[in-house]
């Protein structure tokens, strides 16, 4: 791949287009940042996740305390010169936007046969190649800790509750789940990687009350780590 150089001398490949977050002033990939373009009638601002509406964007690093500088500051209006209204509680509605997608992306790859759920079936597919793995932010610590263990290089997805990852796998819930690595496992790591800008880890005690859910799921009859209930959904 042909490479230029940046300031300072830095090389740069010519391929990968950057450009500036409006809060923070710096230039990068685009991969970490979330785009605006204006609606239809030039007056309000609209997420771009995608990146393909039409029109001159604005680009935010995807990160909650960035989001609210960006509202506050009235940075949009300076990106686009003129005055522009801003969705009500723009972070939270980020959030919703891409825990959605990164969903969405999961689902894809589990109708493309790429994706896996349940502890059994991610410990079975872990030494066929390499995987992504999901874990649910409400996990456990041990069934966590035990996958971590036979898959100490995977990259590991943490930003999805077990309600979210259940929905992907169309199921009520699921604890644990397992992406194969390439083309949709990697759209999910740069979704997972903006929504990890808006969702902190949970707090040991909501964590736990999670484990303690599974183990009462458990005992009703799902499988042995509580990560599906019920039959699957129709894709």
């Amino acid at each position: 791949m042909e490479a230029g150089l940046a300031r300072g001398g830095k090389a740069k490949e010519r391929d990968a287009p950057e450009r500036r977050c409006i809060a923070t002033g710096r230039s990068g990939p685009t991969a970490p940042l979330i785009r605006f373009v204006l609606s239809p009638d030039g007056e309000s601002v609209v997420p771009d996740l995608a990146a393909k509406l039409p029109g001159r964007g604005a680009w935010l690093t995807a990160d909650a305390k960035l989001a609210e500088k960006a509202e506050a500051k009235r940075l949009f209006s300076r990106a686009f010169r003129k005055a522009v209204t801003v969705p009500e509680g723009l972070p939270g509605l980020l959030e919703e936007m891409l825990a959605k997608r990164l969903t969405e992306t999961v689902a894809l790859a589990r109708k493309a046969g790429q994706a896996v759920t349940g502890f059994e079936k991610v410990r079975a597919r872990l030494p066929a190649g390499r995987v992504v793995l999901l874990t649910a932010r409400n996990a456990g610590a041990d069934g966590r800790r035990k996958l971590r263990n036979l898959a100490p290089e995977a990259p590991e997805i943490t930003v999805l509750d077990d309600s979210e990852l259940g929905l992907a796998f169309g199921r009520e819930f699921a604890i644990h789940a397992a992406l194969d690595a390439g083309g949709i496992a990697d759209r999910a790591l740069q979704e997972a990687g903006r929504l990890g800008g808006f969702r902190a880890p949970l707090p040991a005690a909501v964590a736990a009350k999670g484990e303690a859910a599974a183990d009462v799921t458990v005992a009703e009859g799902s499988d042995e780590t509580g990560a599906e209930r019920g039959p699957p959904k129709g894709d």
